[in-house]
């Protein structure tokens, strides 16, 4: 009997959570105890996410980390992102160890800073110059403001599922339920409390090419930009279909408008150029952080001189302390430094171990007659337990939830973490050997 006419076999939920929960007795009184001064007991909202309760790291050492509890757990979360070189690489923890005998920042100018900046200008396709910040937050605020200097127009476009951050103007239909989305008839859907009515974002739907097209034509010489995940990783890994991004880039052209990549995730992971040196499309600007800094607080902004000018000339403000600090930049510098050193090899590993994982995770779950999808590419992959394809945001709403979070305790209990929305992020710090450890849990996790 094949896998698609099996019946699936349960996660045994109880007992994992059980067990889970017996062995992390030292995060869940840590957790208690930061409830009681810190809101929510966390410092991001999306880390309340984890079940049954957050837990608690002492370390981590290449893929793996270790919580307080003294458990190992082979980690695909990488911090969410950022970790690409794996948890305390030595070559970023010993350049940031030599760099801060100097000092943490001066809120001036030193030698990094070109040279991390001549380093970009090297690797990124669109990058004529650019400009460091903190947060892929920040960072892309600065290329919105950017983007209405240049065009004199007030309003942007961004894609359901899409995150551009937790500022009000972006924070627009990220994740809307299924009733959110009826209700709304296209409107900018707010994703919590207080936030500032969406004035100037119109929304689109990923994949659809007659949806931006509409949004033109309702907005007609209103729109500055559209914003994008060149690579949906947010929502699904959803993977731009054949000729949407030439599309974008022809449509922006067309009206005026400037096209902007967020690569906050998929920098430095798709390859030394990222999305655009992948797909082969190159946007007017593109954000980063996550992986630029290898686990140091990072973000930049790179784009086309005629652009940038707009910051150089100061008609654009763009400013911050702790821009450009030295802890920042010599984690970057020694990041970037090894990924260019034998980036062929590297990524090419990258890619091989994460398309082996994820596949080998596929095969065993469908084996256990679970009708479940992947979607991504090598080092960032999604994993939903879906009978189709997603490719749009709205398809990714018929995913099981609470089949991915009964599997995802099962893997805890394992000695596995990956994020608790799917999504599974490879370092170069993963081994062979680690990959062959993540499919036996995955085995046992099914039994």
């Amino acid at each position: 009997m094949d896998h698609q006419t099996q019946v699936s076999q349960p996660f045994s939920p109880a007992l994992h959570e059980q067990k889970v929960r017996a062995k992390t007795g030292g995060s869940l009184e840590r957790w208690q105890r930061a409830s009681r001064s810190l809101a929510g007991g966390v410092s991001s909202g999306l880390r309340r996410s984890a079940f049954p309760h957050p837990l608690y790291f002492t370390h981590g050492s290449g893929a793996k980390l270790y919580d307080v509890d003294g458990n190992e757990y082979l980690d695909y979360t990488l911090a969410w992102g950022p970790n690409i070189l794996g948890n305390a690489p030595a070559e970023v923890v010993e350049a940031v160890r030599e760099t801060i005998q100097n000092g943490l920042t001066f809120g001036a100018q030193h030698d990094l800073e070109y040279e991390v900046a001549e380093m970009l200008t090297q690797i990124i396709p669109c990058a004529d110059r650019v400009c460091f910040a903190n947060s892929g937050t920040e960072i892309v605020q600065v290329a919105l403001r950017l983007a209405r200097a240049a065009t004199g127009r007030a309003k942007f476009l961004k894609f359901e599922g899409h995150y551009h951050g937790w500022d009000d103007s972006v924070l627009q239909s990220y994740h809307p339920s299924a009733e959110q989305l009826a209700a709304g008839n296209g409107a900018p859907i707010s994703v919590g409390a207080g936030q500032i009515p969406a004035a100037s974002t119109v929304v689109a739907q990923w994949n659809n090419p007659d949806s931006v097209r509409e949004a033109f034509e309702k907005n007609p010489g209103e729109i500055s930009a559209i914003i994008c995940e060149p690579l949906l990783c947010n929502s699904g890994c959803i993977a731009p279909q054949l000729g949407f991004l030439e599309f974008l880039r022809d449509i922006t052209t067309q009206n005026g408008a400037l096209l902007i990549f967020d690569e906050v995730i998929t920098g430095f992971r798709l390859g030394l150029a990222g999305a655009q040196g992948f797909y082969g499309i190159t946007p007017d600007l593109a954000t980063y952080a996550k992986a630029v800094g290898a686990g140091a607080p990072l973000s930049v902004l790179a784009g086309r001189q005629q652009y940038m000018e707009l910051i150089e000339s100061g008609k654009v403000v763009h400013a911050g302390t702790l821009n450009g600090n030295l802890i920042a930049l010599s984690a970057a510098r020694a990041a970037l430094t090894f990924l260019m050193r034998d980036a062929d090899a590297i990524y090419g590993n990258l890619f091989r171990r994460g398309e082996r994982l994820r596949d080998g995770i596929l095969s065993i779950l469908r084996e256990h007659g679970h009708q479940v999808c992947a979607a991504g590419e090598g080092p960032v992959f999604h994993l939903a337990f879906i009978a189709k394809q997603p490719r749009t945001y709205r398809d990714l709403l018929a995913a099981d939830a609470r089949a991915y979070r009964d599997f995802l305790l099962a893997l805890q209990d394992e000695g596995v973490m990956p994020l608790p929305d799917g999504r599974w992020y490879l370092s170069t710090a993963h081994t062979d050997d680690d990959i062959d450890a993540t499919l036996e849990a995955v085995r046992r996790a099914t039994e």
